[in-house]
């Protein structure tokens, strides 16, 4: 204790030389330490703390502490969007690494359904450590090192107590990606004499930030989607183990101290058994004693949640495992003023370090409890799973109802198809294109929390989103009981279906619009010179509909011979998994293909404005949908040097939320003169108000009546947290004719929605062609009086300015990767702007 206090007393003005660090700040005395493992600083050149270890580093230092210690071994399980690798430590006694296949074996008796008798009495308790999910949050990963060493090289009863009964899986980096970015901005603006101002250049991180990953997704949001290939790595892992423990560490404000879990009481999503919260909070005993030991501030059930299951520290509780969430007031860079003092990155570190160490502890003295638990949560799941089975799919849209089904498998959940054509609610499902997943299943509490709709919760606060139902995120006809008739054969390997080879013509091809993938196909035609027309009605050729926003293709007069045609529509086919239609004849039913109701595309050249002041994870979620999603180019243009850009390069324009001030006087000018000379500006949430104000385009906004009445002081926060939308799901009715809609195939669709923006319908319904039904709210939380301002409002404003669009969106199409249900809808904006 004194240590700490004398460290943080040494560096208590405003500039000092950073004292020699020394490792034996964070490690327990009076243990002997095997010389023969390298310590951090024989390897990186420096103790922990003195720098921010980068992650080539961090990794350098993981693979010498694997040759050097029979303890631990080491896995490369894949890499992140750039390359890193993403590195797994397995640390456990000789005897357990020798035995690792064995122990897994025997702890997945565990879940599974008659695995016989399991003798707990000598079985492990497996506990998965991981770090950093937030880049910009790199007391964990730093702190990894120090924990890695000390199971390593740590000798006596207490260590060997530890490994003998734990196989610590240890993640040092959630996220490669986003430390490596931070690591650079923090290392290359420290001075020798640290300077704790907290308004000095180290502790204001350049756009877009650490916190994120390649294409700035926050990824403690993307355990449950797996979107993202970090997330699918971690995913992998845990289900190759179901943890029994999982523990998440994080940064937080730096006027904090040290939060660990239990969260507020109220806000445990209903799914998440009580005897889960009972045992977090028995491990957070064990935390509170360690930090008593050292003299470190802490606290818990005061903040943050339990609710969504796509966070590190909740996604644990749905799966029989305890997921511990830790909260490190940050130092942001080497040492930052606060107002608890001076706080260095050495103390943020060494309590990350304690908490760890704290966790193994706990697990070591609970092991009998957290394996019983693990057995009876899968028990019980089994014994509540009812009969019959859910279904999804889509005849039109088999992609999207793949990548569900995908999603599925990722998460151990058994699929099958299904065994023979069927219709329910008005909605007809397809063998060969649907899905059945049986409720008897040992993830059905899993199963449920994904696909459950909930509109009555205990408390109106949410840390995160309070809905994430994933059919409607995907837009599929969905049916949540059906008999076990329909059940078919289990699907073992998940395959997306193929379209038939397509016949060769000379005359025309038709495109559905309907499937997901099209509008990457479509641009990889346009791109490739080939003209092309959308229709704007409805038509039948041999007694098929094809409905608004198919794409025709004429082959005559192109720039590319029949054959070179011919072979590029089946290529993009295979590749895309889209039906094509050969037509010899142009005479249709309805339409004609030489009508004027099909109508021209032009090529898209399309740019998304970035950098200060514009939100990251909007912006991030676009370029993915474009470069990983479409195939599609997408320029980003640095709101920096916009007054510099040549605007005339490009077609559209999308500007995501933003803060006040984003973009100054002559941008604006310079971006309204662009509309005006024929471009297509698209923009998402605050940056709707922006556009108003800066008169682009004529809005009436709903606005709530913010007045609090019998509230007290204590009580404002909440009252004014639960006028939040912090995510719900809402139904949107579609006017199908419109091209905005097009490609869509029932009247209404489900949108996700985390704004409390509300723009007012036109009086002339034609220009309202996306609207929110009178009763809209189809899955988590709103307070009455915004469920008021909403019904009837419009999520889509369309307005001309000179020869040009703009387009505001009040919600996200594109949230999180995995809203694949309403993506269509920036891409409509986008092909068929010249058209709404």
């Amino acid at each position: 204790m004194k240590r700490t206090y004398l460290f943080l007393l040494l560096i208590a003005f405003p500039g000092f030389a950073q004292k020699t660090m020394e490792l034996d700040y964070y490690l327990p005395q009076e243990i002997h330490y095997n010389p023969k493992i390298p310590k951090p600083q024989e390897v990186l050149g420096f103790v922990p703390g003195e720098w921010h270890v980068s992650h080539d580093r961090l990794i350098m230092y993981m693979q010498k502490l694997a040759e050097s210690s029979p303890r631990v071994k080491i896995e490369n399980r894949g890499t992140t969007y750039e390359g890193r690798p993403l590195m797994l430590l397995y640390i456990s006694s000789e005897e357990n690494i020798n035995n690792l296949e064995k122990i897994r074996q025997d702890h997945l008796g565990l879940i599974e359904e008659n695995s016989g008798p399991l003798n707990l009495e000598n079985m492990p308790v497996i506990v998965n450590q991981g770090f950093s999910i937030h880049g910009d949050e790199p007391s964990g990963a730093n702190a990894a090192m120090v924990l890695a060493y000390y199971l390593a090289a740590a000798e006596g009863p207490k260590i060997e107590k530890i490994l003998d009964n734990n196989v610590i899986l240890l993640d040092p980096s959630f996220n490669p990606d986003g430390l490596q970015r931070f690591a650079y901005w923090a290392n290359t603006n420290k001075s020798k004499n640290i300077n704790s101002d907290p308004q000095d250049r180290e502790y204001d991180e350049v756009w877009p930030g650490g916190r994120t990953n390649h294409y700035w997704f926050d990824m403690n949001r993307d355990w449950l989607p797996v979107q993202l290939p970090e997330s699918q790595a971690r995913i992998e892992t845990f289900y190759k183990w179901y943890p029994n423990v999982l523990t998440d560490h994080h940064e937080m404000d730096s006027n904090s101290s040290f939060f660990f879990q239990p969260g507020i009481p109220s806000q445990t999503h209903p799914l998440t058994p009580q005897h889960n919260q009972i045992l977090t909070k028995e491990i957070g005993s064990y935390i509170a004693e360690s930090f008593d030991e050292i003299g470190s501030l802490y606290y818990t059930e005061e903040d943050f949640d339990d609710f969504y299951y796509g966070k590190g520290a909740t996604f644990p509780d749905i799966n029989g495992g305890i997921g511990i969430l830790f909260e490190q007031a940050s130092s942001r860079g080497h040492a930052q003023e606060t107002d608890n003092g001076v706080l260095t990155f050495p103390f943020t570190i060494r309590n990350q370090f304690t908490a760890a160490l704290g966790t193994l502890k706990a697990a070591t003295e609970m092991r009998l409890k957290l394996l019983n638990y693990q057995r009876d949560f899968y028990n019980n799941a089994r014994q509540e799973a009812s009969e019959g089975a859910y279904i999804f799919g889509s005849k039109e849209d088999p992609v999207s109802a793949f990548k569900l089904a995908e999603i599925l498998k990722k998460h151990q959940i058994k699929i099958h198809n299904l065994s023979n054509d069927f219709s329910k609610n008005r909605k007809h499902f397809s063998k060969g294109n649907a899905y059945v997943v049986p409720k008897n299943q040992s993830q059905n509490r899993l199963l449920k929390a994904m696909f459950e709709t909930r509109t009555s919760f205990k408390d109106s606060l949410f840390y995160d989103v309070s809905a994430w139902s994933l059919p409607l995120a995907f837009n599929l006809n969905f049916v949540e009981d059906i008999s076990n008739e329909k059940i078919g054969e289990k699907i073992e390997n998940l395959i997306l279906p193929k379209p038939a080879k397509i016949e060769k013509s000379e005359y025309a091809y038709l495109m559905d619009w309907r499937n997901y993938n099209a509008p990457g196909a479509l641009n990889r035609m346009l791109t490739k010179g080939l003209r092309a027309k959308v229709a704007m009605k409805n038509f039948s050729v041999n007694e098929e509909n094809f409905s608004y926003g198919t794409i025709m293709i004429s082959v005559k007069n192109q720039s590319l011979s029949v054959d070179e045609i011919y072979n590029l529509i089946q290529e993009i086919s295979e590749k895309t998994a889209i039906p094509f239609k050969a037509l010899k004849t142009g005479l249709t039913g309805g339409i004609s293909l030489g009508s004027n109701n099909f109508r021209s595309i032009k090529p898209q050249s399309v740019a998304l404005i970035v950098g200060e002041r514009i939100r990251p994870f909007d912006a991030g979620e676009i370029w993915h949908l474009f470069d990983q999603r479409f195939d599609m180019r997408i320029t980003k243009l640095d709101i920096k040097n916009l007054s510099q850009t040549d605007l005339s390069r490009y077609t559209d324009i999308i500007l995501t939320a933003s803060y006040g001030g984003a973009i100054n006087k002559n941008q604006t000018t310079q971006l309204k003169e662009w509309v005006k000379s024929g471009g297509s500006l698209i923009a998402y949430r605050s940056s709707v108000k922006w556009l108003k104000e800066n008169e682009f385009i004529n809005l009436k906004f709903k606005e709530i009546e913010d007045t609090a009445i019998n509230i007290n002081f204590e009580e404002i926060q909440d009252y004014k947290g639960a006028q939040r939308i912090g995510g719900a799901i809402f139904k949107v009715n579609m006017d199908r004719s419109h091209p905005i809609s097009f490609g869509y195939t029932d009247n209404n669709i489900a949108s996700f929605r985390n704004t409390e923006i509300f723009m007012e319908a036109d009086k002339d319904s034609y220009n309202n062609p996306l609207q929110y039904a009178d009763e809209p709210l189809l899955s988590g939380y709103i307070s009455k009086e915004n469920l008021d301002l909403l019904a009837g409002s419009v999520p889509l404003k369309v307005q001309g300015l000179g020869r040009g669009k703009v387009m505001a969106f009040t919600d996200n199409p594109n949230f999180r990767a995995f809203w694949l249900g309403t993506n269509k809808l920036l891409m409509n904006a986008i092909f068929f702007g010249d058209e709404m």
